[in-house]
């Protein structure tokens, strides 16, 4: 059963009513790709509560989440922490995706372009920070390494593991380079084609030992290219080096 825009509607729509029904609740914003109109069929919901500064954030995430199990179909949840605020996030049998921030009053606001405010008042939040260049450019060779020695001992699956970590990290550079959103491959299909055609080679077709090595040289072509973008003196400190590791 997959579910349809209009039954996400009502459903969203519902959870709303429920949270102004929630004395514990303060306030409500719609996040994700509803709050600034982007929505298609495969969106998720996303929604963001407030809580009263007297309220249990225990309490509150165990009620609603009862009655997510009980009232909406869910079948699973898992959590993720942004310091004080929990993202419950619950899968529905209809494959559905809710995400609900349960937020202390002084952690709930907007943390990006992508909160609209339904009801109650929220707090500046500090705007997050991005990551260094520098700091990706370190992960990026650090996989490398490893992936030069998986390939070396077969263990192929690792190989490929440390293959993608270099292409991810070579990603998220180039979405900082070029200004679109960098987490989870968000912003990827913002990038200019030439942009991304440079980084097709760098997919695993098979774990063929020679296959192996000449994704992880084409990864590391284009991890020096983007050093290059990011510090020229440090592409050249880096290259021969990791040149040698593809040897």
């Amino acid at each position: 059963m997959i579910y349809t825009p209009l039954e996400r509607s009502a459903l969203r729509g519902a959870l709303v009513a429920e949270a102004r029904a929630d004395a514990r609740i303060t306030g409500a914003a719609l996040t994700g790709s509803a709050a600034v109109g982007a929505e298609d069929e495969w969106s998720d919901i996303d929604l963001a509560f407030g809580l009263a500064a007297d309220a249990d954030q225990a309490a509150v995430l165990a009620d609603w989440t009862a009655a997510m199990y009980a009232e909406h179909g869910a079948i699973h949840h898992t959590d993720m922490w942004s310091g004080p605020t929990v993202y419950r996030v619950f899968l529905l049998d209809s494959t559905l995706q809710v995400d609900i921030a349960f937020a202390p009053l002084e952690a709930f606001g907007a943390l990006g372009p992508t909160f609209q405010l339904l009801f109650g008042s929220a707090v500046e939040q500090p705007a997050r920070s991005t990551p260094d260049p520098v700091d990706l450019i370190g992960m990026g060779w650090l996989y490398a390494l490893h992936a030069r020695s998986s390939i070396a001992r077969g263990k192929t699956w690792q190989a490929e593991y440390m293959i993608s970590g270099v292409r991810d990290h070579v990603l998220m550079l180039m979405c900082l380079r070029h200004g679109v959103p960098h987490s989870q491959g968000r912003g990827l299909h913002l990038l200019p084609a030439a942009t991304t055609a440079a980084v097709e080679p760098t997919l695993v077709r098979s774990l063929d030992a020679g296959e192996l090595r000449r994704a992880f040289g084409a990864s590391v072509d284009v991890l020096l290219a983007e050093i290059a973008e990011v510090d020229p003196a440090l592409a050249v400190r880096l290259t021969r080096t990791l040149r040698e590791l593809t040897a």
